[in-house]
């Protein structure tokens, strides 16, 4: 009886051709590995951002529960919160302070160093703890900055596990990702990839952040399920209303974010003496920066947290004080300039929406939920200067289709005032101070 022949002496007595197509296109080949790296990768953020969601949301509500109980408790515990976290970030991860999106577009441009300091593990890790800290005491962030350095992590470890080369498409990909799964948006993570994460759009990137985008948003629908982030928005604008009232938004929400973008820069740049010996000396920094917030949310009792629930009320038809929007604007500002790890993605929205209801007192007879949605693309838009993005967040999170284009007027109207106070963009700026070999 002859011996059984080995897998290997069997698969060599096979032609050389079909050997090949093995190689390529077998279970082991790349092509395979890159995929199974996209849909697991895409799994675990959808996974992640749910999980980061729900904590975050939490972490929010035991603060305002604190805040109800005892009124003066945020004048000890968020400046103290501030000091302790910024000596955290600086001495466990660096490269986790600020919102996050600078750090993957800098990341995108040096792959292999990237991976090492920018979107590492232990990065990442820290990053997901810190930020949710930071809404345990008041800070003015908000999560979906950081999930979009979380998800490049994740989808940059799924594939070094399979063994495929980084590329800065892995990372983009999984910023997108991460932005659809924050806000159950997956147009808007198509977009933000194109807009702000990619300096130039690669054709060979498309499949890789689209399959990305879509498995992330299918666990975070399959999971979350299929919620509008704000709430339904069915108002809209005539013609006439659009084409007064969206320049007028445009203007004002534009200046209004684009002063945000500069004075964020140019709190780590600036030679000014007072600024320069803060910034020699970060835990103190910080500190008083927490005291700025909390002396702005105890005095309002609106600017806490993320901002969500009253950029909400907002958009329902609820009225807010005047001088909300800029409340809510310095109490961002301070937390953005502390060093501490959290993102300004939903802070600006909530900005956007307290100019929102200024305008409504503008035009009292326009209708109000309309009015406040153009207050918001124009004040986010002016911040991140990503105007397409901008317009799809804001009609996927209040499923108002019908304004689409007042909308992109607004945002368009918003990104060229914007360039007027700064020409430079926020994340870009940013990431310069994160540059890697």
């Amino acid at each position: 009886m002859p011996p059984a022949m080995s897998p290997t002496r069997s698969k060599n007595l096979l032609p050389r051709r079909i050997r090949i197509l093995i190689r390529r296109h077998g279970p082991e080949s790349m092509i395979w590995r890159r995929r199974i790296a996209i849909l697991g990768g895409a799994i675990m953020v959808g996974l992640v951002a749910l999980l980061f969601a729900e904590l975050a949301d939490e972490a929010g509500k035991i603060f305002l529960s604190l805040v109800h109980r005892i009124w003066w408790a945020p004048l000890i515990l968020t400046p103290a919160g501030f000091a302790a976290f910024a000596w955290a970030t600086a001495r466990f991860a660096p490269d986790a302070r600020g919102s996050g999106i600078p750090q993957v577009i800098a990341a995108s441009r040096a792959p292999e160093a990237g991976m090492k300091r920018l979107v590492s593990a232990r990065t990442a890790f820290v990053k997901f703890w810190l930020t949710v800290g930071t809404l345990l005491f008041g800070a003015s962030v908000g999560r979906e900055g950081p999930t979009v350095q979380i998800a490049a992590s994740i989808m940059g470890h799924a594939h070094r596990l399979m063994r495929i080369p980084l590329r800065s498409s892995v990372f983009i990909a999984g910023g997108a990702a991460g932005v659809a799964a924050a806000f159950n948006t997956p147009l808007a993570g198509v977009a933000f990839a194109i807009e702000e994460l990619a300096a130039a759009y690669e054709q060979r990137m498309t499949l890789l952040v689209m399959a990305a985008v879509l498995i992330s948003g299918m666990v975070s629908l399959g999971l979350a399920g299929d919620y509008v982030y704000f709430g339904i928005m069915r108002q809209t604008l005539g013609v006439r209303e659009a084409l007064v009232a969206a320049p007028v938004a445009g203007v004002l929400g534009g200046i209004a974010g684009g002063l945000f973008s500069r004075l964020t820069l140019a709190s780590g740049r600036t030679a000014f003496t007072p600024m320069a010996w803060l910034r020699a000396h970060p835990i103190l920094f910080a500190f008083l920066c927490g005291t700025v917030v909390a002396a702005l949310g105890v005095m309002t009792g609106l600017t806490w947290g993320t901002g969500y629930q009253t950029a909400h009320a907002v958009i329902a038809g609820s009225n807010v004080p005047l001088w909300f929007g800029g409340a809510k604007f310095l109490a961002t500002l301070a937390t953005a300039i502390s060093g501490l790890p959290g993102g300004i993605f939903a802070p600006s929205l909530s900005v956007g929406a307290g100019i929102g209801d200024m305008l409504r007192s503008l035009f009292p007879a326009y209708p109000p939920g309309a009015i406040v949605l153009l207050g918001m693309v124009a004040y986010f838009t002016g911040v991140v200067r990503a105007p397409l993005t901008a317009v799809i967040i804001i009609s996927e999170t209040t499923a108002s289709r019908g304004l689409m284009m007042p909308l992109l007027a607004a945002a368009l109207i918003a990104d060229f005032a914007a360039q007027l106070v700064g020409k430079e963009r926020l994340y870009h700026g940013l990431a310069q101070r994160f540059s890697v070999q």
